[in-house]
């Protein structure tokens, strides 16, 4: 059987599950932009406005010229995603001979949706949305795109183009409700959770191997913080989506808790204001996303890692970084509002405070930064929560069976 993602890019994900169905033995082959994310620089070796052709890891990947911005604001990426829908079309086409089973694409950016229908619908094969984020939703409950009228306009292409599409999945249940609202049938919607690999992402310190004890954990050697010491850790990107803001106010009430640091890693927008922000503040560290390899040795140096969320973002995301938070075994503290898919995953596996209270977050650090059996035992149920909900095994198998299912 074939399958065809037409990506964006290749991000974890995505590269993940195309990664998976060609071991199990089906051929993928993948439309994406060049590598740019989260720095908005072309990765080396790729180039913004050249075709390219790769192989990787027997996928065959063809790469559209892409417009990256250097700085991404509203029009900015406007402007980049219409130029990969534009030039990723005759990559689209060039696959007619091929004729796969199946054509998947995901939104972000909802802009590719109608190529890959009129392509789906002239070869009479099966097409497949898949929803991480409702970006008509975000932009413009985010304030990025302003005008009731436009909005109505908006929203009703994108009712009209999810309509067409022989099968809608999304990450949450929320999202899936949302999904129904925006009058998809229920015989055509899948659940489609970010999954994390368990075995890749452990709780740390590890125990010791056969080799010997496990080495002390290299980023808090390389920033001097101590084992004892209590890391609030926020890793991903530093962009509008996160209300990121919140913690340089969290950061600053808590200064007097010499024991409390703050580790931010990754890259956006936001990172230059907010190293700003934080400039008198001797226990806030900056760091760049590193390699994957590294994720849970990343993860693995928090003691309470962070998950800040705009309220105008609740329940249009489900943050894809919360899933390896989990599976780490750490107690994770979010902003979000009760009764929002967020805090319900949450719940009992970490805290939940009001989104934009910065004395809340503050507190709810400084209350689990005292009580390390609390601390433990929400680990605990943090983990057993990502290995019976979120393995990726299981949900791609699942997966996969949707995909036969909906061919057949």
């Amino acid at each position: 059987m074939n399958f065809t993602p037409e990506l964006v890019g290749i991000g974890k994900y995505s590269g993940e599950m195309a990664q998976w169905l060609h071991a199990k033995g089906h051929e993928v082959r993948v439309i994406a932009s060049p590598p740019f994310f989260p720095h908005w620089v072309p990765f080396d070796g790729h180039r913004a406005w050249a075709y390219s052709k790769t192989e990787c890891d027997g996928i065959t990947v063809w790469r559209a010229p892409t417009w990256v911005p250097a700085r991404p604001r509203a029009l900015a990426r406007l402007a980049h995603l219409l130029s990969f829908m534009v030039s990723s079309v005759p990559l689209l086409f060039g696959q007619i001979r091929w004729k796969p089973d199946i054509v998947f694409v995901v939104e972000p950016p909802l802009m590719c949706a109608p190529a890959v229908l009129f392509f789906s619908r002239m070869l009479g094969i099966k097409s497949w949305l898949h929803i991480q984020d409702y970006e008509v939703d975000a932009a413009f409950d985010l304030g990025l795109v302003r005008g009731a009228r436009m909005r109505r306009m908006a929203l009703s292409m994108e009712r009209w183009l999810l309509g067409r599409f022989h099968r809608v999945s999304t990450i949450s249940a929320a999202m899936l409700d949302k999904a129904r609202g925006k009058g998809i049938d229920e015989t055509r919607l899948v659940l489609l959770p970010n999954w994390v690999d368990v075995r890749a992402i452990f709780p740390q310190p590890a125990p010791p191997t056969a080799d010997g004890p496990r080495l002390p954990n290299g980023y808090r050697a390389a920033l001097g913080i101590a084992a004892d010491e209590v890391v609030v850790l926020y890793a991903g990107s530093l962009g509008n989506k996160q209300g990121i803001e919140l913690l340089a106010d969290a950061a600053h009430r808590l200064v007097a808790a010499a024991h409390i640091h703050f580790v931010l890693c990754g890259n956006g927008p936001s990172r230059e204001p907010l190293k700003a922000a934080c400039a008198d503040l001797p226990r806030v560290h900056f760091l760049d996303l590193h390699p994957a390899e590294r994720h849970s040795e990343r993860l693995g140096m928090a003691t309470l890692p962070v998950l800040p969320q705009r309220a105008d973002a609740a329940d249009l995301v489900m943050p894809s970084k919360l899933a390896g938070m989990l599976a780490s075994g750490k107690p994770v503290i979010v902003t979000a509002h009760e009764g929002t898919e967020l805090s319900r995953v949450v719940a009992g596996r970490g805290l939940v405070v009001p989104p934009g209270d910065a004395d809340a977050l503050a507190d709810a650090i400084a209350r689990l930064a005292v009580s390390r059996p609390q601390r433990e035992a929400m680990g605990a149920a943090a983990r057993a929560f990502a290995e019976t909900e979120l393995d990726r095994n299981a949900i791609l198998l699942r997966l996969e069976q949707e995909l036969l299912r909906c061919v057949a």
